[in-house]
């Protein structure tokens, strides 16, 4: 049967980072498996995706990952532990995540950057377009989740996306970042993208966040980008090249983002969603 490329039915997610910044915590833990209250992030980030209607889950890790492949599976031994009791319904949004997705996995063997790490997951995707999702970049939105407005996004431009919002320009360094012309609300054609720019060599101050859909043809173009900011494969570099053929839409999306990959960011998380639950 053949695959209907105007759909996005697959998530990739990048988890074979080292996750430095939270050293010692993560000598044991992938940075991915540490909690938002009792939520690991990368759980957050499968449901963001299966509320936008994909249930294939593929997940490049590293040495070190195990954790995530157990948490995504059966626990015969826990759940025969407290079946029957008021700790049940602790697991049922894993027991759903467990049975309704399909969760695929291969391992980056060298860290050489986003770009590298998407191309290693091609093994996963095959020739179809793909949704990413970046678990250190937790989203949170009263209304459609960021990924959910993107799918209908890509329903409509047919080309790869990335999610973007305004940084102060001195914050630059830290981001990919996008130039062009707005054809629409919130929706840019990009004609410029630069890997983590000096705020003085910044084309705007649009920064790309963890999330994107791309094109199959990414994995071609990445084969051939060279190594670039910090002599690793960057995306942006790659989507760059997708950018000068009028192929990649930026999108100002509408919801709140929380850099999880600092600890100042993961703080603003935890205190975020624990004065949400607890409303």
């Amino acid at each position: 049967m053949p695959i209907d490329k105007t759909k996005i039915r697959k998530c990739l997610f990048p988890a074979a980072g080292y996750g430095t910044r939270f050293l010692p915590a993560t000598k044991a833990i992938p940075k991915e498996m540490l909690p938002i209250l009792t939520k690991p992030l990368l759980q957050y980030g499968v449901e963001e995706a299966r509320e936008a209607g994909i249930s294939t889950m593929a997940i490049v890790t590293g040495r070190g990952k195990r954790a995530i492949e157990d948490h995504f599976d059966r626990s015969y031994e826990l759940e025969h532990q407290i079946d029957g009791t008021s700790k049940e319904i602790l697991m049922k949004e894993i027991r759903d995540i467990v049975k309704n997705c399909t969760i695929s996995y291969t391992r980056q063997v060298e860290m050489k950057g986003l770009g590298h790490a998407i191309l290693t997951g091609q093994t996963l995707i095959g020739d179809e377009p793909f949704a990413v999702v970046l678990a250190d970049d937790l989203c949170d939105n009263n209304g459609e989740s960021i990924l959910t407005q993107m799918v209908k996004l890509f329903e409509t431009y047919q080309c790869s996306i990335v999610a973007v919002e305004e940084v102060p320009l001195e914050e630059t360094n830290k981001y990919g970042v996008v130039a062009g012309e707005f054809i629409a609300d919130d929706v840019m054609r990009v004609t410029h993208m630069v890997e983590k720019p000096e705020s003085k060599d910044a084309p705007s101050n649009l920064a790309i966040i963890g999330r994107y859909i791309l094109t199959p043809d990414i994995f071609d173009i990445l084969k051939e980008t060279k190594p670039g900011k910090g002599g690793e494969i960057q995306i942006t570099d790659a989507l760059l090249e997708q950018a000068k053929q009028g192929k990649v839409i930026a999108y100002k999306f509408k919801g709140k983002r929380f850099d999880c990959g600092s600890v100042e960011g993961f703080v603003q998380a935890t205190n975020f969603f624990y004065t949400k639950n607890k409303g």
